[in-house]
C-alpha cells in the first residue's frame, strides 16, 4: 500500500447549516489508493468482490470485516515489529484528505462538468475501475471521489454544535459513515462534505474503503 502524509490543520466540514470548523492537530498517512480486491484477498484469504478484478477495489465489504482487515494487517509480523497500526478514518479525517486545502463541493472546485476527470461515477458505467485511473485530489489522493464508497470509523449522527478538535463521532449509534461516492452514485453525492449510512453488517456492491496508518499507540 502507499500513503500520503496528510499535515495537521484545520477546515470547515460539512456544509450550509452542518458547517462547521474542525481542528486536527496530528498528521496522519492516508492511503493513497483504495483497498484492492488483491490486498484484501492477500490478508483476509478471500475476495467478497461482485465485480472481480485484484486492482479494483474491494467491495461487498461490512463495516465489521473492514476493521477486521486492519486488524489482521496490524498483527502481521512485519507490521507490528515496524509499530504500524492500520485503522479506518475518522469522518473528519476523510473529509479533511478529500478537501485537500479546498473549500468548494468537489477538491477540483465546483463545476460538475468536470467530475469525470476525477471519478468514477452514473449509473451508465455499472461496475467499479481499476483504483488511481482517474486524476488525483491535490494532496495526490485517488478515487475520494467515486468508485466506492469508503466506510469510516464514525457511527453516523448529526454533526455537534460549535467547533472540533480531532473528532470521532458519536460513541452509539446503528448505522456507520461511508463517504465520497460510488461507480452507481449521481455527481452531488460525490461531493466532498456528502454523508451517508451503512448498517456495520451491510454491504454493497459500490462500498469498500481505504485505510489510515499511525504509529503504535496511537
Amino acid at each position: 500500500m502507499e500513503f500520503k502524509l496528510i499535515p495537521a490543520g484545520s477546515f470547515t466540514m460539512g456544509e450550509g447549516d452542518d458547517a462547521h470548523e474542525v481542528t486536527l492537530t496530528t498528521p496522519f498517512k492516508m492511503g493513497v489508493h483504495e483497498v484492492t480486491q488483491a490486498q484484501y484477498e492477500q490478508v483476509m484469504g478471500f475476495n467478497p468482490s461482485h465485480f472481480k478484478g485484484g486492482n479494483h477495489p474491494v467491495e461487498k465489504v461490512t463495516w465489521e470485516r473492514a476493521v477486521e482487515f486492519c486488524r489482521r494487517l496490524s498483527d502481521l509480523p512485519v507490521e507490528k515489529a515496524a509499530g504500524h497500526v492500520y485503522r479506518l478514518p475518522t469522518e473528519a479525517e476523510w473529509e479533511y484528505a478529500c478537501r485537500a486545502g479546498t473549500t468548494t463541493r468537489y477538491s477540483f472546485g465546483d463545476d460538475d462538468s468536470e467530475l469525470g476527470d476525477y471519478a468514477w461515477f452514473g449509473t451508465l458505467d455499472d461496475k467499479t475501475h481499476p483504483v488511481g485511473t482517474k486524476r488525483p485530489n491535490p494532496w495526490g489522493l485517488y478515487d475520494m471521489h467515486g468508485n466506492v464508497w469508503e466506510l469510516c470509523e464514525d457511527w453516523g449522527a448529526k454533526y455537534p454544535s460549535g467547533n472540533a478538535t480531532n473528532p470521532t463521532g458519536s460513541s452509539t449509534g446503528t448505522n456507520r459513515v461511508k463517504r465520497g461516492g460510488s461507480w452507481s452514485s449521481f455527481d452531488k453525492t460525490c461531493g466532498s462534505a456528502y454523508r451517508s449510512w451503512q448498517k456495520p453488517l451491510g454491504w454493497g456492491w459500490d462500498c469498500g474503503f481505504r485505510v489510515c496508518l499511525s504509529p503504535s499507540g496511537k
